[in-house]
């Protein structure tokens, strides 16, 4: 929150700037979307002996949960568009298992009550260039994501415990579209996404692939000047699969080098975008 919060009065500052100039360079808008995300596949393995776990029909992620998303946009120089954004994931069940499985050489026997947290929220940077500037325009760029993943499995009596956590770097391309209509109504196309292998992102000499899209469809109105509300629908997922030849530094790293973790997500969401 502290770093959000430096961002923010920076954002202010330079805004409150740009405002003595007759057409300011930097047009900044602040955004926020609410709403409810549903789980449609997610499953995961550490250890190529282990269960391939499905979180949706074992652990307990077929219901709906809150979803929520942050974003500051900043348009610069007419072409230019930098954007922040911070998108919180955070899915917490209990279960009691009705089979023996195993996660990262931990059995949890049948009758176990198991709770779970699969927690992976994201920093994102992007860049993209206006190539249709205009009312009607669309923008392609760059964008660098930091995962900050936590995954645990415990049982209620606290005896068994697997942890899994991992931060690091996730870049991708990005597409955007605009098409106002009708003076004050707006569809908007955004969608950020990759696959790749490690060898190609970070030089890894080992094969560990992986995916990420997050694409969403956006019909909106303007309020008033620099006001909008919108409704939002999203799909989000992701994919890593591999066996890690990296050295283990922290005991929250899982002790099988091979995992695989699949997830698929639909959210929809009521939002609102204040330009400054």
């Amino acid at each position: 929150m502290k770093r959000f919060a430096l961002i923010f009065t920076v954002l202010i500052l330079f805004t409150s700037a740009s405002l003595f100039a007759e057409e300011p360079f930097l047009k900044a808008s602040l955004e926020a979307e609410f709403g409810t995300v549903k789980v449609f596949y997610h499953t995961y393995q550490v250890g190529e002996n282990s269960s391939n776990f499905d979180f949706v029909k074992q652990g307990g992620q077929e219901l709906l949960y809150p979803f929520q998303r942050y974003t500051v946009n900043l348009h610069l120089g007419g072409s230019h568009r930098l954007r922040f954004l911070y998108q919180p994931l955070q899915l917490d069940t209990s279960i009691t298992a009705k089979a023996d499985f195993t996660i990262d050489q931990t059995v949890f026997a049948a009758g176990t009550p198991v709770d779970l947290s699969y927690s992976f929220p994201f920093y994102r940077v992007s860049y993209m260039y206006d190539f249709i500037p205009g009312p009607v325009h669309a923008a392609a760029g760059l964008a660098l994501q930091m995962r900050n993943a936590s995954i645990k499995f415990s049982s209620a009596d606290g005896i068994q415990r697997t942890v899994s956590q991992n931060l690091g770097p996730v870049p991708a391309f990005v597409l955007y579209g605009r098409l106002p209509f009708a003076d004050i109504f707006f569809a908007e196309l955004d969608a950020t996404g990759l696959w790749a292998s490690s060898a190609i992102i970070n030089g890894a000499d080992f094969e560990f692939e992986g995916s990420i899209l997050d694409a969403s469809l956006r019909a909106g109105a303007l309020l008033r000047e620099n006001t909008e509300v919108f409704l939002n629908l999203r799909f989000l997922g992701g994919t890593a699969k591999g066996t890690s030849q990296y050295e283990s530094q922290y005991w929250t790293q899982s002790e099988e080098k091979y995992t695989a973790n699949y997830l698929a997500t639909g959210s929809l969401t009521f939002g609102a975008r204040l330009g400054l």
